[in-house]
């Protein structure tokens, strides 16, 4: 719903600033020196996306974890919401004990935590304990190796996530007790550019822009979203795996802000029926070695103002290509799939246009900033995994040469024939159950421990009964 940011002006040869609240671990020590930095703490990204780890001691992480890493619970990578350990995973089960997890702090995610009081944080690699591997089910894993597919070929990817989130009036404990219903939202009207409205959830918002913008997560912009209490604030684009990395902390640090002000949020996709969804649109763009753009070209796009390369049409054929069987990583949830309705400003159909908000795949500026946003993917969704399916998509888009037709010119909610997006989670489960693609390209192990993980949150929620079914049927039925 906002005008897009432009993820081509950091061009060859542009000046890069170091974000503010960024640490290395010569500045960590000098800060926890003089008293000004006491915890650190060291997270991994689980399936879901959501943050797990430790808080350490500041001297302790300089001594010990630093170096060496720390241990978790491999059931982590294997469990649910509610955090019950999950049979049925080859990677590890009640059989094998459920040992240790070796995580080790990537360094150049260390970062000043500076919502939280004198905190650090850093993100940690999952990796075997014999020889440091990689875990190759973790999420950071499965983005990495397609970035190293990528890097094979002569390319990197940089991306810009835009996640809305709505904003309430109750804390997380009140939204709980009143069992999420009748909830207050921080406005009661669409919001959506309104400045009057902005200033009134600027003590939550502003805090939001101003802490993570020190936390070395730049952020360019906060803007009121097209429901009552919904919010957008975008983060500058990045790196692939930086700008993941940056998408995780930044969802945690505005619950936990709100938090701190007696209010929540939700990144839920749709948690309210009659309110608009809560969407991330992912900016992809292509760079070379050089770090010169590689989408575009001389080739004209007949309908668009766009000059592409090759690489551009086969990366976007790509996506086309493979877009349905791949939606899980893109809304892993129940719920995501309640998102996707006409006249949402969620896409319904999987085609392409030039900045058309109705497409799944909408092509935004020029030159160097050429892009493509997909819009299809829910605020719920892990984006190591989003980007990873993105990555995976395009680069055989290019490496098969495919094409991805003409651009679709009109509204896609009322076209007739297009490709959909699956309307179910069990749908999505069964595409990606019958992809050789997908086993191709992240390997069949892991492929298996992501439908085990999407068909146990499918079998929990056939297994519930809703008040949508107490309403229906308890004295009617």
């Amino acid at each position: 719903m906002r005008a897009p940011s432009d993820p081509g002006r950091a061009g060859p040869g542009a000046k890069r600033v170091k974000p503010r609240g960024r640490l290395d671990l010569e500045s960590l020590r000098a800060e926890i020196e003089a008293g000004d930095i006491e915890t650190v703490i060291t997270a991994l990204p689980d399936l879901y996306g959501r943050l797990v780890g430790k808080r350490i001691v500041g001297g302790f992480f300089l001594d010990e974890v630093a170096d060496h890493g720390m241990h978790v619970c491999d059931y982590l990578m294997a469990c649910d919401m509610e955090m019950d350990p999950t049979p049925g995973y080859a990677f590890t089960s009640w059989e094998t004990g459920y040992g240790d997890l070796h995580a080790l702090p990537d360094l150049a995610t260390l970062r000043r935590a500076d919502w939280l009081d004198r905190t650090a944080f850093v993100l940690c690699d999952a990796v075997a304990e014999d020889g440091g591997e990689p875990v190759p089910v973790a999420p950071r894993s499965i983005l990495r190796a397609q970035l190293e597919r990528a890097a094979a070929q002569g390319f990197t990817l940089k991306m810009g996530s835009e996640l809305e989130f709505f904003l309430f009036r109750d804390g997380y404990g009140e939204a709980r007790a009143k069992g999420y219903r009748q909830l207050e939202t921080s406005q009661d009207y669409i919001e959506d550019y309104h400045l009057l409205s902005g200033t009134m959830a600027e003590p939550v918002i502003g805090a939001i822009r101003r802490h993570v913008d020190a936390s070395a997560i730049p952020v360019e912009f906060s803007k009121g979203e097209w429901g009552p209490g919904q919010h957008e604030i975008n983060l500058r684009y990045a790196p692939a795996l930086e700008m993941a990395d940056r998408h995780v902390i930044y969802k945690l640090a505005a619950k936990e802000i709100a938090h701190q002000q007696g209010g929540a949020l939700t990144f839920m996709a749709k948690w309210d029926a009659q309110l608009a969804g809560n969407s991330l649109h992912v900016h992809v763009s292509l760079w070379d070695e050089q770090d010169r753009a590689a989408f575009p070209g001389e080739e004209p796009i007949a309908g668009t103002p766009v000059r592409a390369s090759a690489n551009f049409r086969g990366f976007l054929g790509g996506l086309l290509a493979h877009a349905r069987e791949l939606s899980w990583f893109f809304a892993p949830t129940v719920n995501a799939y309640k998102r996707f309705q006409p006249g949402t400003f969620a896409p319904t159909g999987i085609a392409w246009s030039w900045d058309n908000r109705t497409a799944g795949f909408r092509v935004v500026g020029h030159g160097s900033s050429l892009r493509i946003e997909c819009r299809i993917p829910g605020a719920d969704a892990n984006p190591y995994l989003v980007y990873a399916a993105l990555v995976a998509a395009g680069l055989d888009g290019i490496e098969k040469g495919l094409d991805p037709g003409p651009v679709f010119q009109g509204n896609v909610y009322e076209a007739v024939g297009l490709p959909q997006v699956p309307a179910s989670l069990g749908e999505a489960i069964e595409l990606l159950s019958e992809s050789r693609f997908a086993r191709r390209v992240f390997g069949a192990d892991v492929v298996a421990h992501l439908l085990h993980f999407a068909r146990t949150e499918h079998a929990a929620f056939g297994a519930a009964v809703t008040d949508w079914e107490r309403q229906r049927y308890f004295e009617r039925g």
